[in-house]
Parts: structure tokens; sequence; C-alpha cells
């Protein structure tokens, strides 16, 4: 019985594996995700609701940028998908642009068909 386990680090020579999460590196991004959830906050409850900044594309597109950024660091270290080969990373991140492209069209296709498409001519409108 004890023939059949397995070493893990059989067949891996000296220099090959990943340095990975250390506890430090795991503090450090928590930090970074804390510092940047305080920004949103900053920018949403100080910047926005206080009048120094008008909402708009712009806000949004940080708050958009911020969020990617999280999302990234989020990914990358506690689903450790920085010490992955990158066929898996490319795989990984064309599908999911790919999911977000099919997103879009059927956002648009269902604005289109909201606006555009009325299933029950002979009705009357009720606007």
């Amino acid at each position: 019985m004890a023939s059949q386990h397995q070493d893990h680090t059989v067949g891996h020579a000296d220099g090959q594996h990943h340095e990975g999460m250390t506890k430090g590196k795991i503090w450090r991004i928590f930090f970074y995700l804390l510092a940047l959830t305080a920004l949103e906050f900053f920018i949403a409850l100080v910047l926005v609701h206080g009048g120094v900044v008008e909402k708009g594309l712009a806000v949004n597109a940080v708050y958009i940028a911020l969020t990617l950024l999280k999302a990234y660091y989020i990914i990358a270290y506690f689903m450790h998908l920085k010490f992955e080969t990158f066929g898996f990373i490319m795989s990984v991140a064309i599908s999911f642009v790919l999911i977000i492209y099919f997103i879009a069209l059927m956002l648009t296709e269902g604005g289109y068909l909201n606006t555009h498409y009325n299933p029950f001519p002979h009705w009357a409108n009720p606007q």
C-alpha cells in the first residue's frame, strides 16, 4: 500500500517550482486590494457625493479601471493564475473575453428587440 503513494516532488528538478504565495505576499496583495477599495469609496463618498466631481463617464471609467485592477490581483494571486503556464493563462483570458463579448451582443440585441419589436401589433400600446 505504501508503494502506491508517490511524493509530489518526484520528477521536479531544482528551481522548477514557482515561488508561490508566502504570508508576506498574501498580506501585501490584501493591502493593495484594501487601498483600491478605499480609493473607490473615497471617490464615491467624498468626491462624487460631496459635489467635487460630477457623476459621468469619467467617474464610471475610473470605477471600471479600479475594479479591473482589483480583479487582476484576485485572479492572478489568490486564484494562482499568475503561476500557471502561458497557454493556460491565454485560454482562460480568451474565454473570458469571448464571454464578455457575447454578453455585450446579447444586451445589444435585447435593446434592439425591446425598442423595435412588438409581439402583439394589434393590441393597444399601454404607453
